[in-house]
């Protein structure tokens, strides 16, 4: 057995206003997990995305989350669990006013590929994305896999 406390994980920079990642500190070998909060606006990922071979459970503990899918945007609310399967794309994103706090579930740990579009300014269409650290090392940027632009900055 491994307890540890939330709060005493250290977040990481991203499109969250707060993401700790808990897999290494919980020991787990198979399935990912990680806390969220988001702040009005923020994504729990870089964007619309699918892992080729990761199932992602989300529940949501306080707030409402939005998310992107290819049959429409869903509602997931306090007290509700939705679930995406390998290759299935999605991107969560808190559209009200209130704070979103949420756990994420990811099985297998290792997902496989992760496929993330953006739009692109530059291309006037959502294209395949990659993240890298900022030269500066103080956000991390999504940079479009077609022309190099940058379509995305997080602190």
């Amino acid at each position: 057995m491994k307890k540890i406390r939330i709060e005493d994980v250290e977040s990481w920079m991203g499109p969250a206003d707060v993401k700790r990642p808990l897999t290494k500190q919980l020991g787990t070998t198979d399935v990912a997990v990680n806390y969220y909060e988001l702040a009005p606006g923020d994504s729990f990922g870089f964007g619309y995305h699918a892992h080729s071979d990761q199932e992602e459970v989300f529940y949501v503990e306080s707030g409402t989350v939005t998310f992107e899918t290819e049959g429409g945007p869903v509602e997931v609310s306090s007290g509700e669990v939705v679930r995406f399967g390998p290759g299935e794309f999605q991107r969560g994103v808190n559209r009200g006013d209130e704070r979103v706090v949420s756990l994420a579930l990811g099985a297998p740990k290792d997902g496989g590929e992760l496929e993330m579009r953006r739009d692109c300014p530059e291309c006037d269409d959502r294209t395949e994305n990659a993240i890298e650290r900022a030269p500066d090392a103080d956000a991390l940027v999504t940079i479009c896999v077609e022309c190099g632009a940058e379509t995305g900055r997080f602190d």
